[in-house]
């Protein structure tokens, strides 16, 4: 179904539930063909249940709407090019850490953060 990416690699890791989105999914997959590296999936999916999610309001974030993942990035050049290629292809959500690169396709206000 996709290019470079299995489902069961966007399974909730505390559940192992998968309700991603199939366009938020397709998406990510277009990106990959163009940042020309492999993706490692650290988080898709994740049920309300997850820790992470628990005390968040509203029932969760984005990953537990199946509109976020969390890629794994090893230097600056991945995380420069990934970055780039997201805002050029709409994602709306980016987080920039050390050793990941959070995108989702929230509806809200586009936004991007860091973590501390």
């Amino acid at each position: 179904m996709y290019k470079h990416f299995r489902l069961e690699e966007f399974n909730c890791t505390h559940t192992t539930a998968n309700m991603m989105d199939e366009a938020f999914l397709t998406r990510l997959d277009m990106l990959r063909g163009q940042c020309g590296f492999a993706f490692r999936i650290t988080s898709g999916y994740r049920d309300i249940t997850h820790p992470s999610e628990r005390n968040k309001p509203n029932g969760g974030g984005t990953h537990t709407q199946g509109i976020a993942c969390d890629i794994a990035v090893s230097n600056g050049v991945e995380r420069m090019t990934i970055v780039k290629k997201a805002l050029e292809m709409g994602f709306t959500g980016i987080g920039v850490a050390s050793s990941f690169i959070h995108l989702d396709m929230r509806t809200t206000t586009p936004v991007m953060w860091t973590y501390a």
